[in-house]
């Protein structure tokens, strides 16, 4: 057993939409296809991953240093004797050889993207998917067969007046979602409030609204807009400032007792407890939206979470960024506490299995193996056009 070739390709998500602090106008992410000499349904088992949103393609990072790493490896090195596969410890501690501590930014992201891709191959060489392998290896057999998602969007993007805004909003909420999170930050304060209430004109109430400023404010403007929120009771205010700024978390969070969220963009187990223990986080309302797929994956992940156990939260309080199905996975896997959703935008990549809709607030995953991509036709549809070229000449072989 072991890993034949591994491919890469850096695809654009490009679209006219913005957030506070970025616009999507040249935005990418990579795709990867690990393929490996273990057979299924008489073809190599290929594992895929790609990085979640806001971060760009790593291919550069991957070719220099990543890649050239793993394929160097002696193949006995990366078996997992006791599950007869491969290990994603292994290949994990592989690729991050002769890395120095800290410096989480981009490489942490070619590395989860990876990590992606090696769980789907583990899973699928398992025969499992990846939740229930997941259940199964870290939850004593027992998997969550729902997951709670929420519908994100309300971009600003150019000639979208309120009544687009409503109507992008009604179609989450006609689709299922209880949920629905809109971007605020990026236009003035009285402006963005007015953007507030006409959603609320959809949704009906507060607790069914968050509100997402990207990490654009200061302290001055973070609090004046907690002051200004308040009134409505939302569901949560997100990432008012910048992600490592614990200070300005703090304080927030003397000005504001109802629900924030944080997270997506602190990348390692220790930047997460440094939040827990610095930015007076509160486990009994708060949101931590760690992302597996931008923060060294799935085996750095279970190392965040046994962070939050140390610091007394519950897994339940994690609800992570990027709407995709790794995430989804550890969700119902490891008993978190939802997962975000892209119904419309950075396609194909966001969303889930195709044939299973949001009901009430809640989706259900594919009974195939791996994470389940071969389940959304059209992002396989780009995986299998990386992968099959190579799984083609090992059939052949």
């Amino acid at each position: 057993m072991r890993i034949v070739d591994i491919r890469e390709q850096t695809v654009s998500i490009a679209s006219p939409i913005a957030n506070a602090y970025i616009d999507f106008s040249k935005m990418t992410c990579s795709v990867v296809a690990v393929v490996t000499d273990v057979i299924r349904d008489g073809r190599p088992v290929v594992g895929y991953g790609f990085n979640s949103n806001g971060r760009y393609g790593q291919g550069a990072l991957m070719r220099e240093r990543f890649l050239p790493r793993l394929l160097e490896a002696k193949p006995d090195s990366l078996i997992d004797q006791q599950n007869d596969n491969l290990d994603p410890f292994a290949i994990w501690k592989t690729l991050m050889s002769n890395e120095k501590p800290g410096g989480h930014g981009e490489r942490s992201v070619a590395v989860g993207t990876l990590d992606m891709a090696v769980w789907d191959a583990v899973a699928k060489i398992a025969e499992r998917p990846l939740y229930r392998l997941l259940a199964d290896r870290y939850r004593s057999g027992v998997a969550d067969e729902r997951v709670w998602v929420y519908a994100a969007g309300g971009y600003y993007y150019p000639g979208k007046d309120d009544t687009r805004l409503k109507a992008e909003m009604q179609s989450y909420v006609d689709r299922g979602y209880r949920v629905v999170k809109m971007k605020i930050g990026g236009a003035p304060l009285a402006e963005d409030l007015r953007r507030i209430e006409a959603v609320l004109e959809v949704v009906g109430s507060g607790d069914r609204l968050a509100v997402d400023a990207n990490g654009r404010f200061d302290v001055g403007t973070a609090i004046a807009y907690a002051e200004a929120l308040k009134p409505y009771g939302l569901f949560w205010y997100e990432e008012a400032g910048d992600p490592l700024d614990y200070a300005l978390q703090a304080e927030l969070a003397n000005h504001y007792d109802l629900p924030m969220a944080t997270g997506e963009n602190l990348f390692s187990h220790q930047d997460a407890r440094n939040l827990l223990l610095y930015g007076s986080m509160r486990p009994d309302r708060d949101f931590l939206q760690f992302d597996c797929a931008l923060s060294y994956g799935l085996v750095e992940y279970l190392r965040t979470l046994d962070v939050l156990a140390e610091q007394g939260w519950s897994s339940r309080r994690i609800v992570p960024h990027g709407g995709h199905q790794m995430s989804l996975n550890i969700a119902a896997g490891l008993h978190l506490g939802g997962n975000e959703s892209y119904p419309d935008v950075f396609q194909p990549f966001g969303g889930f299995a195709d044939n299973i809709a949001v009901e009430d607030g809640y989706v259900g995953l594919p009974d195939v193996p791996g994470v389940g991509f071969e389940a959304k036709s059209a992002l396989y549809a780009v995986m299998r056009e990386l992968g099959e070229p190579a799984t083609t000449r090992l059939s052949v072989a």
